[in-house]
């Protein structure tokens, strides 16, 4: 995987061919999985054009029960697809979009970004990274035992989640698979991804 470093222009993967979108998916409805598409619309400040979790107020259905005043930070949902060559090489065969993620990325350790992190999408759109997906229970509803393998422990036995990140949008446009993704990171020092 390519990893994201610090450099002057702050734009780090430079352009790189294999830092790229994979797949775009949406769902109108409050459900896990998500249709693939040929392209995906974001408008700016609110998430994916025809996507249950649009809007600038939190959508996200247990969240608005809490509070549907919250500012809307998970509007696009990311996953890298090595995530899912992990899970096949564990039995599990799922395909894009199934964890109900908008973007599938290759070649970025998204989870290694630092909050703030910035990815350009196509010719115009760009995301800014606001934190971890907190996996849930839904997970094995798609396959039994889903949930805890995107879960492990890292070296000091703290919790790694892994089932994606989630971002805002900052600047609209069309993604469609294929496209290069360039990652501009925040100036440093850098926080560490916590759940949203």
């Amino acid at each position: 995987m390519v990893r994201a470093v610090d450099a002057p222009s702050r734009r780090s993967s430079g352009g790189d061919p294999r830092v790229q979108v994979v797949a775009v998916s949406s769902s109108p409805l409050h459900t896990m999985s998500k249709a693939n598409r040929r392209q995906i619309e974001l408008l700016e400040g609110q998430g994916v054009v025809d996507d249950a979790h649009l809007g600038r107020l939190v959508q996200h259905r247990s969240r608005v029960a809490r509070d549907p005043s919250q500012p809307n930070l998970r509007q696009v949902h990311l996953i890298h697809a090595e995530l899912y060559d992990e899970l096949r090489a564990r039995g599990f065969a799922l395909t894009p979009g199934e964890m109900g993620e908008n973007i599938t990325t290759r070649g970025i350790d998204l989870l290694a970004l630092p909050r703030g992190a910035r990815l350009r999408c196509g010719d115009a759109a760009c995301v800014e990274i606001t934190g971890l997906r907190n996996p849930c229970t839904q997970l094995d509803g798609l396959r039994r035992g889903l949930m805890e393998a995107v879960l492990s422990r890292d070296a000091e036995g703290g919790l790694v989640r892994k089932a994606g990140v989630m971002a805002i949008v900052l600047d609209g446009g069309t993604v469609r698979p294929g496209d290069a993704i360039v990652i501009e990171l925040p100036r440093a020092p850098h926080e560490p991804l916590t759940p949203v």
